[in-house]
């Protein structure tokens, strides 16, 4: 298609929808006329599926049929601009109730759009009339934060529209705030329609047992920031980044600012086009880091949190998930931001550094909005925990290790199955790093021409040695500080020794020569 989903909602008339639009309309308007007066209906459509342009349209429609008034909220500012702009172009003049508006002249308008806060003072103050408001619009009703206000319509039909019918909170359940879920259209239909492009996922195996979840549910950004400012962990990030997405416009979440600073440092100190941006920034340095990353092709720009709702640029190449998540809701609307169409694009690029792929499936699953909404703690019970998506991972070299070892045809050795064969056959748990020693020498065995060539490539066996470490730590249920260090130490000593002692024995079997 040649213009971007945002253009395309630009253009949108009363007369101008798409079917699926239409038909999302038409279930609306019967429920308003089926249901009680002080109805809640909860309408659920992807990131860039037209949720503004739809719920525009009944805005357009109810105004002309009813004689009361419409109230839109938003949980942000940004959203209320874009919601008044989107509504004043289906023609319906709208008042923004924002911190330093004047509402003297308030009777003069049919529809008001106000963020959550600021309505709430000034309901708390009493200065908007709400008593004639016959229909509540609620953008992003995932955040519970809407909650407090329900209390002053009462007599009013409740719209709430989202992404995801799951709330941020999890002590409150959308289904206590609302009767009945209509599911919109799904993610692959859209796709298939080309109303959004298709993610290509590349989903890294990472290790994040060291995460910790905080009262919210989610981990805490203090776990993750010790997590991922690791040299190790930017250094996988800046190699994936030159893997998949080298010069292409990409924006990367982050869990916390010192972690979006660090990424930063890190691109930076590579010669990259980044920026940082998160919600300590001013409205003037946030326009004009965001006209930069429009601006240029292959901008880089590392955030925390800010643009997960409320930002549209169609031009993102690949959306870089340095976190993880356990809210499903933020999983879909980091991944959503890069879903925009423009011009050719019809595919995007997630680089997941934070086994949120692994955890929830593929964005645009088909998943049962409908049993979600219903039974939101039997969804997120059933996920699986970082030690259950951990144990189900094969460990890979590196590509660039690899190319090291190239003369061998396989270089994985599992820890697991050697450990629950050894206790099979009633073998002391110990057969398990002896036969992975020995597993290890092979393969550098195959690869040397020399003793010395093999305790080489030895060294550069760290980072697989310490997985076998951990795996057959978990195995034996042992893993303090302490036995871990001695274990990874132990094993080096003892590889470096077996290469030593056996290196021309087994240089013949394998070779079917002698060495030089």
């Amino acid at each position: 298609m040649s213009e971007s989903a945002t253009e395309l909602e630009e253009k949108k008339s009363g007369k101008d929808l798409y079917s699926y639009q239409k038909g999302a309309i038409n279930k609306i308007f019967k429920c308003f006329e089926d249901a009680r007066e002080d109805y809640h209906l909860l309408y659920q459509l992807p990131t860039g599926g037209g949720k503004t342009v739809i719920f525009s349209e009944i805005v357009r429609q109810y105004l002309k049929h009813h004689q009361k008034k419409v109230l839109v909220m938003t949980h942000r500012i940004e959203l209320c601009k874009q919601t008044s702009k989107m509504l004043t172009g289906f023609g319906v003049d709208n008042k923004v109730v924002d911190s330093k508006a004047r509402l003297d002249d308030q009777h003069k308008y049919s529809c008001f759009v106000a963020m959550v806060e600021t309505l709430n003072n000034r309901l708390n103050e009493n200065q908007l009339d709400i008593s004639d408001i016959g229909l509540v619009i609620i953008d992003e009703a995932h955040y519970n934060s809407f909650t407090k206000l329900f209390k002053f319509f009462e007599k009013s039909f409740v719209l709430g529209v989202t992404a995801t019918p799951l709330s941020s909170n999890i002590k409150l359940p959308m289904k206590d705030n609302y009767d009945e879920l209509i599911v919109g259209e799904s993610i692959t239909s859209l796709i298939e329609n080309e109303f959004l492009a298709r993610a290509e996922v590349y989903a890294y195996n990472m290790g994040l047992t060291s995460l910790e979840v905080g009262s919210n549910g989610d981990y805490t950004v203090k776990s993750s920031e010790d997590l991922y400012t690791n040299s190790t962990m930017l250094g996988q990030l800046l190699q994936a980044y030159e893997k998949h997405s080298k010069g292409k416009k990409t924006l990367i979440f982050n869990n916390g600012i010192n972690t979006s600073l660090h990424v930063y440092d890190t691109f930076r100190s590579a010669g990259y086009p980044i920026a940082h941006l998160d919600n300590t920034a001013t409205k003037k340095q946030r326009k004009q880091i965001l006209a930069w990353f429009k601006e240029t092709p292959n901008a880089i720009l590392t955030s925390v949190s800010i643009l997960t709702t409320g930002f549209d640029e169609p031009t993102i190449d690949t959306i870089i998930l340095n976190r993880a998540t356990k809210s499903l809701t933020l999983y879909y609307q980091m991944i959503g931001r890069g879903s925009r169409i423009l011009n050719n694009k019809s595919i995007f690029k997630v680089i997941d550094l934070g086994n949120n792929h692994h955890r929830f499936g593929p964005w645009g699953a088909d998943l049962d909005w409908q049993k979600i909404f219903g039974s939101p703690d039997y969804y997120r019970d059933r996920l699986a925990s970082d030690e259950e998506l951990e144990s189900r991972f094969k460990h890979e070299m590196s590509e660039e290790l690899r190319v090291e070892f190239s003369n061998s045809e396989e270089v994985y050795f599992d820890i697991k199955e050697t450990y629950i064969e050894s206790v099979r056959k009633g073998e002391s748990s110990k057969v398990v790093l002896e036969r992975s020693i020995e597993q290890h020498a092979k393969i550098c065995i195959e690869n040397s021409e020399d003793v010395y060539d093999a305790l080489a490539l030895a060294k550069m066996l760290g980072e697989d040695i310490d997985h076998r470490i951990h795996s057959y730590a978990k195995c034996i249920s042992k893993s303090t500080h302490n036995f871990l260090t001695w274990l990874k130490d132990d094993y080096r000593k003892k590889l470096n020794s077996y290469l030593r002692d056996n290196f021309d024995t087994l240089f013949e079997q394998i070779h079917g020569r002698p060495p030089e």
